[in-house]
């Protein structure tokens, strides 16, 4: 299955195309926000990224709110840059023993690890496709690859049309959960703006999503 290595500097500024497909403006950007979403709960940010995302500019994609998210994760970046980042993440994460957070869908829809989501995730995913890559050990339900996997959904007609399938039951009942705790987390400082860019972002994308699942 693909894996979050990718970040919104890696990507096209115009539509990407596959066989002659063109997506949407809207698409492409959905896009991208799913990546660097993915990519910045995948492992700490590097250097390079945070500079970008320092230098960044609100986006306009619907609502006060998530351009308000969007500069508060350019202020985090730009504070981020002087901060031990690497810490902040293993201290939310990964711990001694486990972090503050478990960042798994079978988590917060069971109570359990390796339950019953997941093999309901796994299965979509071998559906839709996806193989698991030999060099990741995280489970498939880890926020960032469910994240990815909705990313890369968006690149193909049949991906888009699976989008809100794959969203209502893999991440829908808990997506936003997880980014509210993050956004209170006593560990989080940068990634508080990452729990209120997803948040945001995920509302709009619940609304977004139904829209396109009743036409």
């Amino acid at each position: 299955m693909p894996t979050p290595t990718t970040t919104e500097r890696d990507q096209p500024a115009a539509p990407f195309l596959e066989d002659g497909f063109s997506a949407s403006p809207e698409d492409v950007l959905r896009c991208r926000t799913y990546r660097l979403l993915a990519a910045l709960l995948a492992r700490a940010p590097d250097t390079e990224l945070l500079t970008l995302l320092a230098s960044s500019k609100p986006r306009e994609l619907g609502g006060d709110g998530l351009e308000a998210a969007w500069a508060a994760l350019a202020a985090a970046a730009e504070q981020g840059l002087t901060r031990d980042l690497e810490r902040e993440y293993h201290d939310l994460f990964i711990g001694l023993g486990r972090g503050e957070l478990l960042p798994y869908g079978s988590w917060y829809l069971s109570e359990t690890l390796m339950g019953r989501p997941l093999a309901e995730l796994r299965q979509d995913l071998v559906k839709l496709g996806f193989e698991r890559r030999p060099d990741v050990h995280e489970p498939e339900d880890h926020i960032a690859a469910v994240l990815e996997v909705m990313a890369a959904l968006g690149e193909t007609p049949a991906g888009l049309e699976a989008q809100p399938s794959f969203f209502e039951r893999h991440l829908k009942a808990w997506g936003r959960r997880f980014f509210e705790e993050l956004a209170t987390a006593e560990a989080a400082a940068f990634y508080r703006a990452v729990g209120l860019l997803g948040q945001e972002f995920l509302q709009l994308e619940e609304l977004y999503l139904d829209s396109s699942a009743c036409t």
